[in-house]
Parts: C-alpha cells; structure tokens; sequence
C-alpha cells in the first residue's frame, strides 16, 4: 500500500493558494497586453498597476520601487549584475575603481553563481563575508569585508541574504545595510524565504527579492524592488517593460496571481509564524530525542520567531549521508530534501554549512524539512515515525561503503 505523501520541502515550493489561483484564472480570461494602448490593453495594465500597488504596501516600498521578473533568480542576476555594471561604468567615469562585490559565503546559488559570473567574465573581484557557527553575518563581518581589499571606494555591491534557504538563520539585514550605506554602497538582499514568515520591509535595502511560489503564489513570477536612485544595467532588451529593468510582455495573471499571494503572505504572517514555530519545535525536539546522533544546525531556541525561520529545520545525522536518508524517507512517503547542492549529478557538501564551518563528513549527512501551508501535526508524527528506521538503514549504507572503501 502506497503511504500518504506527507511534503516537508515546502522551501522549495509550497502549494498555491485556492484564493490565488482563483484571481489568476480569471485574469487570465480577460485578453490584453499591458503595452497597448486600448481598452483591453488599459484593463491590463490597471489590473498589473493595483497589483504593484499591493506588493508595494506589503514589502513597505514604493510602487514605482516594484519590478516585475520571472521570479527569484532573474531578481537576483538583475540586481547583481546590473548594478555592478552600473557601478563599474559610474566609477570610470568618476576615476574610481568599483570592481569589488562584497557577498556572503551563504548565499544561493542566483547569487553565487551572479557573482562568479563576474569574476570569470568581467574581471570582477569579490569579499567573502563568512558567518559565525550559527550562520549569522554580522555587521561587524561586513564592515572589515567592506575596508579589505582596497576599501569602501572599490566596492560596488553588498549583498547578504535576509533568510538563508538551508539552516533557516535569519540575518540583521537593516543593520547591515546601514553599514553599506555609511559608505554609499548599495545593499542587496534576497528575501525569497523570509516573506511570509518574519517581518519584511523591503524600504530598509537598496534592491529586495521575492517570489510567488514560496508562498502559494504562482509559479514563474517574482519582484525586485529597486529604490528610485538603482539603475541597475538592464539584463534583456526589447519592449523597455519595468523601468526599462525587465523587457517583454508582462504576465498579468501571474502578476494578480502573485499580488495576491504577497498581499496574503504580509496580512498572516504573525500568525503563520506561530503555527509553523509549535510545528518545527516539534519536529526538532522529537528528531533529538530519537538519536543522539541528531543535531541541529543553525541556532534555535524553542519558540524564535525572529532569529530561525519558523518553518525550517536543519539537521545533521551522524554517520550516513543526506541523500541515502533523503531516498528512503521519500520511499516511506516523506518528501524533503537535503543540505546538497548536486552539480553535474554530483552531490556535493553545502556550501553554507561548510562556510559555517561545519567539518565536510557532518556536512554529507544534512537534512532539511520545511514546513508551510497546511503542515499539520500529523505531518510531524509520521516523520517522527519514518525517521527510526530510514536511518538505520542509512547507517547500515554508510558502514558498508566505509568498510569497502
């Protein structure tokens, strides 16, 4: 008998909500291009318009502040490649050399591989900033980040996510972005996984990114926020769409689709926040009892709904690897995934906890639950309940490979 899925990966994506896929079915019945200049265009444009106005009021940003994008990566390569060249042509012309990104080594890969981008292709220079054992980057990290390397004036960029999508740490984003700015440095954050789930004001950085599948949005849409003063060089060219930033025709189902997840995700979140946090205290404390070989990544404390992401759970099993333990609950009924990023079909250790410090043989056995939308109680028990023999099995894997090696 097949068990009943029970999703645990809900930082991955998480189900669209009933009231939103309601708005996007019937936008999408209505015909027009939000670029055209006729009735039908004009309704589309007022409806992408009220959108903007929505997701401005609940990020706490200007309208004119919201850009419209494909979703979080797109948002991401925007605002780190655009406005590093920005920055690098304005500083040539004022006779400085703005070629340094100053980012943290906990980043996603949008950001990561931006950044890589660059250096191999633009010769650009970067800063690591890396994290304490918890996770967290904090301000004064950034600033000696900052006043390597040639100091502040070769800066271009700063960036230092607001939530990290691994261990659920939470960063003080409005403080470190106050350390950019003493020294006119534009600050960008991708706040993918903290809308909905802790409180977000988009005002306080320079560039911001969301997106809509994360939280019961639709898929294939997303937001930067670029304050007035960003002209970040665009990345595509053709129609000029959103300040000239994201050329093409705009998806205006999406769009209501997405306004309406946003507006949601803004509306709930106190209250998100605390069901999800009675869950994932749950889920970690049970995991810990179970297994002395069980630890937690990322700091936690029973009831924070500030300092870790409510609805994550990171944690590190001794002795066997995540993607053996993640297969065998999957073939159990649980879905979740694990701390790998897998390049090329090669699993590989998290680049977050590695940079956290954690030693490469703990990082091969992460595992990461992430509960959302319609996570219940039961959710947790029967993982509680897979997790016994899964690991075992796991164990007895892990030995066995060790033995033959």
């Amino acid at each position: 008998m097949t068990p009943t899925p029970v999703y645990l990966d809900h930082a991955a994506t998480t189900p669209v909500l009933d009231e939103v896929v309601e708005v996007v079915v019937r936008t999408m019945r209505q015909v027009g291009n939000a670029s055209s200049l006729h009735s039908p265009g004009r309704e589309a444009r007022r409806v992408v318009e009220e959108s903007r106005e929505r997701v401005a009021e609940a990020l706490r940003v200007r309208p004119s502040e919201v850009i419209f994008t494909s979703g979080g990566t797109e948002s991401d390569n925007i605002a780190v490649k655009g406005t590093y060249a920005a920055r690098l042509a304005a500083g040539r012309d004022s006779g400085a050399r703005r070629d340094r990104l100053v980012v943290s080594g906990v980043e996603h890969h949008a950001v990561l591989d931006s950044v890589e981008h660059l250096v191999r292709h633009q010769g650009a220079r970067v800063t690591w900033v890396e994290p304490d054992a918890d996770g967290v980057v904090t301000p004064q990290a950034l600033a000696a980040a900052i006043e390597a390397d040639g100091g502040p004036g070769t800066v271009a960029l700063a960036s230092v996510m607001w939530a990290n999508n691994e261990v659920g740490t939470v960063q003080p984003v409005p403080e470190l972005a106050a350390v950019a700015h003493e020294h006119d440095i534009p600050f960008h954050s991708d706040a993918v996984q903290a809308l909905g789930q802790v409180p977000l004001d988009l005002s306080a950085v320079d560039l911001g990114v969301v997106t809509g599948h994360k939280i019961g949005g639709p898929l294939g849409v997303g937001v930067l926020t670029a304050g007035r003063d960003q002209s970040p060089v665009p990345l595509t060219h053709g129609g000029g769409q959103e300040r000239q930033l994201r050329s093409g025709t705009l998806d205006t189902p999406g769009i209501a689709g997405l306004a309406e997840a946003v507006a949601h995700a803004a509306e709930h979140q106190a209250s998100h926040a605390r069901h999800l946090s009675v869950l994932r205290d749950a889920l970690i404390e049970g995991a810990l009892a179970l297994d002395d070989g069980i630890t937690v990544s990322g700091r936690w404390s029973p009831g924070d709904v500030t300092g870790r992401l409510p609805g994550n759970v990171h944690l590190r099993v001794a002795d066997c690897e995540g993607d053996s333990l993640l297969y065998l609950l999957d073939a159990a009924g649980i879905a979740c995934s694990t701390g790998s990023a897998c390049q090329a079909g090669v699993p590989r250790p998290s680049h977050v906890l590695l940079a956290m410090g954690v030693p490469e043989a703990e990082a091969r056995g992460a595992l990461r639950l992430t509960l959302g939308h319609g996570s219940e109680r039961a959710d947790v028990d029967a993982f509680l309940a897979a997790l016994p023999p899964a690991l075992e099995r796991a164990r007895r894997a892990h030995a066995a490979s060790r033995s033959r090696a």
